[in-house]
Order: structure tokens, then sequence, then C-alpha cells
């Protein structure tokens, strides 16, 4: 009974420090997965083993592909309420270390405290995906959803439901803005990874000298005053992984990646043995990785391990139908702060910008349009310059004129007449109407016979211009 009595207290205590710990984890919101953190880190004080790794049984790595070079392991079976959410609780120790009958004891309660940890992350991750999660803040996604028409997102739309089937890598290509982290999102929440973390890393904003703790974590007191935490690698465990911008990373920083993308496996720093991780990579670049290897700034067994599986996110002057349909989205998303139309004059230079900045650029324009327009509509004039362009060079000065359709026609005609070297054929063409049309249009007399006579367009006279303008009527009604 002497003998017995201390390890009774031994247990509460231990029992009452672990729970302690998963308290404080609960109260951090921020991140779900520092709550199966607390509980793998409190473990390793209380059972003499090397690692505990805490998992859900649908990854792909059996639970002997966590045993350390040198160590032995155990997996123990983490009860689920139902046969889709066991996990398993894997541990590995030095062989010369002596589990006792109560480090075992231990070891089988805490997988059903294990079991716990892991409900409270999925019911988490599924109130943050449904917005409801007390204190949480509302997530930017920086683009709208997959919204257009155009064939070009129909086939995006049909690749990604193809893709998200598979665990295989993919790697996205498109200029900046055109959605690749949203286009990513997407393929996790299709997957059958959906209700596991999905973890982004700006690969651009890496630190050189905290790459190896940022991305594989860092052991307990590997230096002074330095506690041990989990790296993205680990954070995204069940999960996907998301490599934005995978392009700028250093030649250093791409040979530090390859052995943990290929193998699946990190080592923390201050580590002695490797820990596997059930994670998707998708990888995602604005620059053609193919000629960054051709030039020597990106590792080519980097980029065979990322292609294969390309996916390229159209840009959004390539379906600039679309145009309208985000523009409108993005009213629609600030209909509580201010309820504003497009003009037909804004919506058609929406559609005649070429858009660098892609969706991106779209959406902080709408910003800027709801946040300065005095009206309830978005007129031409509440467009920046850029975007109001050669649209409003074009068009400004007919409409500060007043000019008739046949006016605005004729001087259209003559422009383009000019820009096919003179050839009327060509301009036909060019124009989409007849021989005589094109004849009507020039013979017509715009107000300004000294500007046009200046310029060498031709002038008629009153009397002609009457008979002309007649039979170009007549021309276009039996054109149309």
């Amino acid at each position: 009974m002497t003998a017995h009595a201390p390890r009774q207290r031994e247990r509460r205590q231990a029992f009452g420090d672990l729970l302690a710990a998963l308290t404080r984890g609960l109260d951090r919101r921020s991140d779900v997965s520092l709550l199966r953190g607390a509980f793998e880190e409190m473990l390793r004080k209380l059972v003499p083993v090397r690692t505990v790794h805490l998992r859900e049984i649908a990854g792909r790595w059996s639970s002997q592909g966590a045993a350390t070079a040198g160590a032995e392991s155990i997996a123990l079976e983490v009860p689920g309420p139902d046969t889709a959410s066991t996990g398993v609780l894997e541990a590995t120790f030095d062989p010369g270390a002596r589990l006792g009958e109560w480090d075992f004891q231990m070891l089988g309660l805490a997988t059903h405290i294990g079991a716990f940890v892991l409900e409270i992350e999925r019911n988490r991750l599924q109130l943050a995906r449904a917005g409801a999660l007390v204190g949480a803040r509302p997530k930017r996604d920086g683009a709208a959803p997959l919204i257009g028409s155009t064939a070009a997102m129909q086939t995006l739309r049909a690749t990604i439901e193809r893709v998200s089937h598979t665990d295989f890598t993919v790697l996205l290509e498109g200029e900046s803005g055109v959605g690749k982290e949203l286009v990513a999102h997407q393929v996790h929440d299709l997957s059958r990874r959906c209700h596991g973390p999905f973890v982004a890393i700006n690969c651009a904003a890496l630190v050189e000298t905290l790459l190896e703790a940022e991305l594989f974590g860092i052991e307990e007191r590997t230096a002074t005053g330095v506690r041990g935490r989990r790296g993205k690698f680990e954070h995204a465990d069940g999960g996907t992984l998301f490599l934005d911008e995978v392009s700028d990373l250093s030649l250093s920083a791409q040979a530090k990646l390859l052995r943990s993308i290929q193998d699946l496996a990190i080592e923390r720093v201050g580590g002695h043995g490797t820990r596997r991780v059930d994670i998707r990579i998708i990888a995602a670049t604005n620059r053609s990785l193919s000629e960054m290897v051709d030039r020597g700034l990106f590792r080519p067994d980097l980029f065979y391990r990322l292609s294969g599986v390309d996916i390229r996110v159209p840009t959004l002057r390539e379906r600039r139908p679309d145009v309208l349909e985000l523009a409108n989205y993005f009213l629609e998303r600030h209909r509580a702060t201010n309820p504003l139309l497009l003009s037909a004059a804004a919506a058609e230079a929406l559609l005649a910008y070429a858009w660098p900045g892609n969706v991106r650029e779209l959406e902080r324009l709408m910003e800027r349009a709801v946040t300065l327009a005095s009206t309830h509509v978005i007129e031409l004039d509440d467009l920046p310059a850029i975007v109001r362009g050669d649209y409003s060079a074009a068009l400004g000065p007919s409409l500060q004129r007043n000019d008739t359709m046949r006016a605005w026609g004729s001087r259209y005609a003559r422009l383009i007449l000019d820009r096919c070297g003179g050839n009327k054929r060509e301009a036909c063409r060019v124009l989409g109407i007849s021989y005589h049309t094109l004849q009507a249009y020039l013979r017509f007399s715009l107000d300004e016979p000294t500007a046009m006579a200046a310029a060498g367009w031709p002038v008629t006279s009153p009397r002609a211009e009457a008979a002309e303008s007649e039979a170009a009527a007549c021309v276009g009604v039996a054109d149309v």
C-alpha cells in the first residue's frame, strides 16, 4: 500500500497538469492546432518518451512510419464518434528507456483525452468556416469566390473538381491578383482533407535565418529562452499546406524545402529524429518556374517535385465578360455600407481597362467607389483616371458636345480608315459594315468643317449633305 499510494498521487497530479495545459490551449482561439501541441508537449513531460504525435487515422501514413532512427515506437488507437473519426497516438522512445506499467496505463488513458482534443479541433474548424466562432475576426479572402460565366472559368472549375479528388501536389500558375490562393482553398474544400487545416505560407516573406524554425518547428530549450513550437508543416498535418509565391525562395531555402516535400517528413531545429506529416502540397507562382530553371534561378529537382499537376489561373483581361459580374459582386458585398449601381459609361470603361492587377485591383477599385461616390450611381468621373483612360479620351469630347450617333460614327469611321492606310475595303472589314455605309459615314459633315478641312477630311455642301444623309439612312436600314 505504501508503494502504491505515491503512484496514485502522481497520476492525479499528472492528469491535473495535463488538463490545465489543455484549458490554457482552449483560450487561444487564433490557432486550433495549439491545443494538440499543448497535449503532446505535456504528455512528453509525463511519460519518458522521445516523441508523441496525435493524428487522425485517415492520414496516408501508418503508425510504423513515425519511428525515428534508433528508436522504438508504439501506436495506440484514439477512439472517435465513428470509424471515420478515429485517430492514433504515436510515441517513440529510446531502446534503453524502461517504460513501466504505469507509463503504459498513462498512454492508454491519454488516448481518451486525445479523442477529446481531436473532436474539439474538428468542431472549431467547422465553426470557423461558418463564421460562428465566438471572438473570431471575419476572414477576408482578398478576392471573390470563383465568379464568372466565361469558358475559361468553366474550364477552371472542372479542373479543380478533378484535382480535388486526388492527393497529388498541385502547382498554380498565374499573374498576381488572379486568385491563386482562392483556387487552392477550393481544391482543399472539395477534397477529403476539407475538415483538416489549411495553412498558407508567403514564401516571399520568409526570413532566411528563421526559415527552418518557421517551417519545421523548434525543440524545447534548443537555446536559452527558446520555447519549443511546431512549424507550419506540423500545423498543416491532416490538411493542406499552401506555398504562395514559391518562386521567391532563395536557392538555399529551396534546398531545405526539397527533402521535406519529397519525403513528407520534417526535423525540428534542435531535434534528433524526423516526424512524418500527412499533408497535401499546393504551390503557387506568378512567374514561370520552367524559365527560372533554364536561367539557374530555381532548382530543377524541386521544380519536378512541384510540377506535374499544373493549373493556370486566367487573368481578368482574358475573361473580360466576367468583369461586370465581379464588380456587381463586390458592390453587393458592401451594400450595407453604401448601395451603389454602375452607370453604363462606367461599366464600359471597366470593360475597356486592361486590369494589370486582375481581380484584386478590381476589388480595391470597388471599395474606393463605395467610399468616395457622392450618389447612388457610380459615374465615369467616379473612376480613377487610369481606369477611365482611353475610354474617357475617346468618348469624353463627344459626350460634352452631345454628338449624335451619326456624327460620332462618322468620326470613328474616319479614324479606322486612317488606321487602315486609306484602304476602304479593309476599313469595312474592321468596322463590320458595307462599302456603301462607309461611304455614307465619310460623306457625313461634322460640326467642325474647318477642323475637318485642316485634317484633310472631305467636307460636303449642305445640299449634298442632306441628300447623302437621306441615302445613308436608306443604306443603313438596308444593311440592318
